[in-house]
């Protein structure tokens, strides 16, 4: 077992263990996730290219399906930026006082599913861990979730259910072209498969990431899942999608990727535009954060569909794809940051309505403080991660030749920009409103304050995240384009 094996299942280890009356679920907790972000800080440290850390065991032999697992440049980013969210949910979930053992069980179970599908590098492998990711998600927000969760969760788990169903369909596709689930293999000698295949698989994607129109349920469940829950939802699991799009479908069916390379420019450049209008419209700051998701990932879904455009120049299209990995790091660290902060509202008051609160920054500057930083980053402001991300897509999107769709995405920035200012300018200037609250806790400064930090860190010296990056992005971009 090397230590990528044990950044997979230590959390799993650590929930097995909450299984001993008497063990202390909090210190479980925290001391497991702070081992699994030491041990990926050691691997990153280690790294020195190509496939890092790779095991491989026979499993289903028949099928060409096996335990391998490996981390690159495209991998080991979103698996440090899960460890440290998982971390901080659970110091921000030191205070759950209902069922405290499963809940962070549950968590802990997640933290494994996830890095274990960003570590996998066999099809099989991937789908067992993305459908217990569903499993796992659904229970934390019908347990521990409040307004309507029953009826959020069960359409939460409907709607990604399906579509990993169909995922399911599109990786037979690929075996029965390849005559094995090893993804490696799959990707030296991508199979000649009808374009079905990649229809499959994007919907399977689509429906996780989300994109428009199957992006239905990502309001109601992350309105109604706790804080923490919200946090992982939008910061790792929604990361799922679009990873398999840069990991599995662009370089498994290039031919297809640049053949519809349009259509997919197109689905993003709509999420980009639609969830950034609907979630302007939004009284509910919980939804309006969820539809900025639907807006941010539709950045990533353009960038990716730019890297298929094989006409434009190959450097743009590579900035895009680094763009697009840099969006998903920096959405899993400002996103996760805001939901963890509408969570002290509920803690507080007890809603997310916005027309019930005002004037929050005179109770609350620490707490106004942080969010106004979160907002900013989400909005792109130079100097945070956001910015870095954003400028990389655009950049790349526009020089691949989709200018049109470029401009147009530029739009959601202005958009994305109005409805956060409007927000803090309801929720925390003004006069008072209907509802007081009180400044964060210590525990809560604690969980938050180090996504602001890193989010500040990317945006000013990013070097360090890109050099890991651009290589695999550059990787990317060749492979699609054979």
């Amino acid at each position: 077992m090397n230590v990528l094996d044990l950044v997979i299942f230590l959390p799993l280890l650590a929930a097995a263990l909450l299984v001993v009356p008497g063990i202390g679920a909090r210190w479980v907790w925290v001391a497991a996730t702070t081992a699994d972000l030491a041990l990926t800080g050691i691997m990153w440290a280690g790294y020195r290219g190509g496939i890092g850390y790779e095991t491989r065991l026979r499993w289903i032999p028949s099928v060409g399906a096996g335990y391998h697992v490996g981390v690159d440049g495209l991998s080991l980013p979103l698996i440090a930026m899960s460890a440290l969210l998982f971390l901080l949910c659970a110091v921000y979930s030191w205070r759950e006082t209902a069922r405290p053992r499963a809940y962070a069980a549950l968590f802990l179970f997640l933290q494994t599913v996830s890095i274990g599908l960003f570590a996998a590098l066999d099809l099989l492998l991937f789908f067992v861990f993305f459908d217990l990711s569903i499993v796992g998600m659904y229970f934390v927000i019908v347990g521990w979730g409040h307004g309507d969760r029953a009826r959020s969760a069960l359409k939460f788990f409907l709607y990604t259910f399906l579509g990993s169903l169909v995922l399911l369909l599109g990786f037979i596709g690929l075996w029965l072209g390849g005559g094995t689930f090893d993804m490696v293999e799959l990707i030296a000698r991508p199979p000649a498969i009808p374009a079905v295949v990649l229809l499959a698989v994007g919907i399977g994607f689509a429906v996780k990431t989300p994109t428009v129109p199957v992006h239905t349920w990502l309001p109601p469940a992350h309105t109604d899942a706790p804080a923490a829950g919200s946090a992982i939802l939008a910061g790792v699991l929604l990361k799922m999608g679009t990873y398999g799009f840069a990991r599995i479908a662009m370089p498994m069916l290039p031919t297809a990727w640049q053949d519809y390379a349009w259509v997919i420019i197109v689905v993003g450049v709509v999420s980009v535009l639609y969830g950034a209008l609907v979630a302007l419209a939004q009284e509910n700051l919980k939804r309006l954060i969820a539809y900025t998701s639907v807006n941010h990932m539709g950045y990533i879904v353009l960038a990716v569909g730019a890297a298929g455009l094989v006409s434009g120049a190959a450097q743009a299209r590579e900035v895009a794809v680094s763009g697009a990995v840099t969006q998903m790091v920096s959405h899993g660290l400002v996103t996760g940051a805001l939901f963890l902060l509408t969570g002290v509202l509920w803690d507080r008051a007890g809603s997310y309505e916005i027309g019930r609160f005002g004037g929050i920054a005179g109770t609350a500057p620490v707490f106004t403080t942080m969010m106004a930083i979160a907002s900013f980053a989400s909005l792109g402001l130079p100097g945070l991660s956001g910015f870095i991300a954003e400028f990389q897509i655009f950049t790349g999107v526009i020089g691949a030749g989709a200018v049109v769709a470029g401009a147009l995405s530029i739009v959601g920035i202005l958009i994305t920009a109005a409805l956060f200012l409007r927000m803090l300018h309801r929720v925390f200037l003004g006069a008072p409103g209907e509802l007081r609250v009180s400044d964060v806790r210590p525990f809560e400064v604690a969980a938050v304050a180090p996504l602001l930090a890193l989010s500040l860190v990317i945006g000013i010296a990013p070097r360090w995240l890109l050099d890991l990056v651009e290589p695999a992005a550059t990787a990317i971009v060749s492979l699609v384009s054979r």
